[in-house]
């Protein structure tokens, strides 16, 4: 590969890069995620990240898994925050490398925040979010003018490890025709319900999108009075994106990587007309 002829800071010692490392494909790394990654002395990161992409440390580089992931077992915090400060002040290059962005659900501005109180100085390298980048990988618009003109972004999975308490349903189920919950699995029949009873319909379309943009990419199409139990049936794991809302109708006109497997394509999918405006 053919490497940028313009220039690309690199890390410094002492220095903290908070790195996006995209949805999953490698191939979506940004070119200053790539460069952090490649002139590390030491990468600290979360489970969700691929060992393709750590493949690509430079030889020497110390690899540490901090292994955070929803529902799972994971160090503390404060102490995976800790640890970026100490090797920072034995003036290692440290690439903090975290699943999509690590703005976005990810606890980067909580490990940020730590770095400032310390005094180290860091540098925040966006990602390329699973919410968008997992959804148009799957064919799935966030938006499209006929549709939709609200996206809201929420998480099924709160510090407590249930859906968090804070979410005003009622008002989010009249408001926001798509919904893009993260971290939702486990707590996806206590949705269904809310968002039930806040007056969503049970035909409703639904996309749940496990391990997107990755070679065991799932996308399971269903609508909300049935999801849990297609997602029982399919046995879908985390990592997992779901969405829900007409956008998702879309998809059988743009699964573009279903296509490249042999699927025809709609370019009225079904209930599609009755998103166009007249004229």
């Amino acid at each position: 590969m053919k490497w940028p002829t313009f220039s690309l800071p690199e890390p410094e010692p002492g220095w903290v890069w908070l790195t996006g490392a995209g949805p999953g494909d490698p191939g979506l790394l940004t070119l200053h995620a790539l460069n952090g990654i490649r002139n590390a002395d030491v990468i600290v990161h979360d489970t969700l990240v691929s060992n393709e992409i750590l493949s690509l440390a430079a030889a020497g580089c110390e690899i540490i898994h901090a292994g955070k992931r929803g529902g799972k077992p994971s160090p503390r915090q404060p102490d995976i925050s800790a640890r970026l400060v100490s090797l920072a002040r034995a003036k290692r290059r440290v690439i903090r490398l975290k699943g999509g962005d690590p703005f976005v659900f990810g606890r980067g501005g909580e490990e940020a925040l730590a770095l400032v109180a310390a005094g180290v100085p860091f540098r925040i390298v966006p990602g390329i979010s699973a919410g968008i980048g997992g959804l148009a990988h799957a064919g799935i618009p966030l938006t499209h003018r006929d549709v939709n003109s609200v996206v809201t972004f929420l998480t099924g999975h709160g510090a407590s490890g249930d859906v968090p308490d804070d979410i005003n349903w009622p008002a989010l189920a009249a408001s926001s025709p798509v919904l893009v919950i993260y971290m939702a699995l486990k707590q996806l029949a206590v949705i269904q319900a809310r968002l039930l009873a806040a007056g969503r319909s049970p035909d409703e379309p639904v996309a749940i999108v496990s391990k997107a943009t990755r070679a065991e990419e799932i996308v399971l199409e269903t609508d909300l009075g049935s999801c849990v139990d297609d997602m029982l049936a399919e046995t879908i794991e985390p990592p997992a994106i779901v969405v829900v809302g007409e956008i998702v109708r879309l998809r059988a006109g743009l699964d573009w990587v279903g296509a490249m497997a042999g699927r025809s394509l709609l370019p009225d999918p079904p209930g599609t007309r009755s998103f166009r405006r007249a004229g």
